[in-house]
């Protein structure tokens, strides 16, 4: 119980650590439902283990009702975990999550049915969570895929395959590519972590950028040509 208790009390840090809306551990037990989700879940987890299965989903349920915020007693979350306002989340049975992992409200880890070579459904169906992600709203992550450590997804993201670690994800179905570190540590200098860009939108940029290069290249040497 010391470690449940250990790991409530982490819980509630990273309610006032990345929610400047919070200013202190009282405030963040009576005013964050996503923080009431996760002591709920907490609970519904340990009797889950000790095969209280039936009283689990029950009282998952019930937190359901009362936060907004799905949680199944069957997943796995590690410390630190923040749901910041959280309406509409969904964390589905084999759902694994890692460590001072961030998420935002309207977000599913969801599963698909997969079947093995002979035919029968696995039973690992949801996502595998790094540490240090940040799980932007509305976004969707689906089916037994993994998503590596310090990985950013942006909001109404569709991610259907794996990401690799330190790699952000945006888009419908999500596209990825590595964070530019450069620009990673001048928001992270300003207190700003969740700097996410849409990696299309860059390649998009660097094909006009080359375009006007090479119509100046052009003028110039129909300067040149004229002369």
């Amino acid at each position: 119980m010391k470690e449940k208790y250990k790991l409530i009390l982490q819980d509630i840090d990273a309610v006032i650590k990345r929610d400047p809306a919070t200013g202190s551990r009282t405030e963040a037990i009576l005013c964050s439902s996503g923080l009431h989700a996760i002591i709920l879940y907490r609970l519904n987890h340990y009797l889950w283990r000790k095969n209280f299965k039936l009283t689990a989903r029950i009282l998952s349920q019930l937190a359901r009702f009362l936060t907004g915020i799905e949680i199944h007693p069957g997943a796995e979350i590690g410390q630190g975990f923040f749901i910041d306002h959280g309406m509409g989340v969904v964390i589905g049975e084999t759902a694994k999550i890692g460590n001072n992992v961030t998420m935002y409200h309207d977000v599913t880890l969801g599963g698909t049915t997969v079947f093995d070579a002979k035919g029968k459904v696995m039973s690992k169906r949801h996502p595998t969570i790094g540490d240090n992600v940040t799980i932007g709203s509305g976004a969707q992550i689906l089916g037994p895929i993994k998503i590596g450590n310090n990985v950013k997804i942006g909001s109404n993201a569709v991610v259907l395959k794996d990401v690799a670690a330190d790699m952000t994800a945006v888009g419908v179905p999500a596209h990825h590519t590595k964070l530019d570190t450069t620009e990673k540590k001048k928001f992270e200098a300003y207190g700003v972590t969740s700097e996410i860009k849409d990696p299309l939108l860059e390649k998009i940029e660097k094909l006009n950028q080359k375009i006007e290069m090479l119509e100046k290249e052009i003028s110039t040497l129909k300067v040149k040509g004229n002369d």
